[in-house]
């Protein structure tokens, strides 16, 4: 049986990830310091024969026992909040953790997948974006600790890969959603969403004529099982194509919801994209690889999976609180 680690696999995409490769029939260690993570996100899996959990901080040196064929390297922050909030954490996870699992699949002779992400593009001056644009980042503005933490663990894992001959993958990870998204952690649509069941008017910033691409999560875990699998070791983008205007997505989840709120206009934010669109070619090409589950079929499952917290989930994912591990 193929043994495979997954670090941050309390989070979105992680526990997803655990999901699937325990469903493909993989032993499955699963690791997180849960900074960001919730254990509920994959207490299903407590007690199967086939998953291990390791509380642990990747930043730190990692050790797991026995072999391991496969290494998916998701811990992080995504979300702006998060690494607003803990950006020293967000630039260490990328640096110091990454350079700790690569020596680690180094030791072991394992295969190693590492979740970029399209923040490697900055606000981009090529659309959509393609998997050779260099990108468009300010290295010291907000966003720069969650940018340049990706750009780092892409340049890395490369050294890793040239210099040391290890087998290594890189995902560049779009804009997903579904099931498991921590409500109001600053992403578009648990923060509309999460407006939606508070009853509160859906806040967009800007004009809302800046766009996104959404993909839903089984697509984007299809796309990295297959990426990781697969003889390509350059950066591949994983997302859904279809491009919208954060305008119209908020008359979309009103429609959805069937409530009455208002759209009510702020700043944007320093440095948020005004583009986000993959351009796919190569996942198709060489993966087979392209969304198949649309983003109305898709935000109904997901708009459901939200209706079904407590309250005190929803205020759990409101207010998790980072104090003790900021770093002033």
């Amino acid at each position: 049986m193929k043994r495979i680690l997954i670090t941050g696999a309390a989070g979105f995409l992680g526990s997803h990830l655990c999901d699937k490769f325990i469903k493909e029939g993989y032993h499955v260690l699963g690791m997180d310091n849960l900074i960001t993570g919730d254990l509920k996100n994959i207490e299903h899996l407590f007690g199967h024969e086939h998953f291990e959990f390791y509380h642990h901080d990747v930043t730190k040196f990692v050790h797991v026992p026995g072999d391991l064929d496969y290494i998916l390297h998701f811990a992080s922050p995504a979300s702006p909040i998060d690494y607003l909030k803990i950006p020293i954490q967000t630039l260490k996870v990328g640096s110091l953790g990454t350079h700790n699992l690569l020596g680690l699949a180094k030791q072991k002779e394992a295969r190693i997948l590492i979740a970029s992400t399209s923040e490697v593009y900055g606000d981009p001056l090529v659309h959509p974006q393609t998997e050779d644009y260099y990108g468009n980042v300010n290295t010291i503005g907000p966003r720069g600790v969650y940018d340049e933490a990706k750009r780092f663990q892409e340049s890395i894992t490369m050294a890793y890969h040239t210099f040391h001959g290890l087998e290594t993958r890189i995902v560049r990870i779009f804009n997903t959603y579904g099931p498991r998204m921590r409500l109001n952690d600053g992403r578009v649509i648990p923060a509309f969403i999460g407006q939606a069941l508070r009853g509160e008017d859906l806040t967009v910033f800007g004009d809302g004529a800046q766009t996104r691409s959404f993909c839903y999560v089984d697509d984007q875990v299809e796309g990295i099982y297959r990426l990781l699998l697969s003889d390509y070791e350059q950066p591949v983008n994983i997302g859904n194509p279809h491009e919208i205007t954060i305008l119209e997505f908020a008359e979309e989840i009103i429609k959805l919801t069937g409530t009455k709120q208002k759209i009510v206009f702020k700043d944007l934010p320093k440095d948020d994209p005004m583009q986000r669109q993959p351009d796919i070619t190569r996942a198709k090409n060489i993966l087979g690889w392209e969304p198949k589950v649309n983003r109305e079929v898709g935000m109904k499952i997901t708009y459901d999976y939200f209706k079904t917290l407590t309250e005190e989930e929803l205020r759990y994912s409101e207010h998790k609180d980072f104090s003790k591990y900021i770093q002033k």
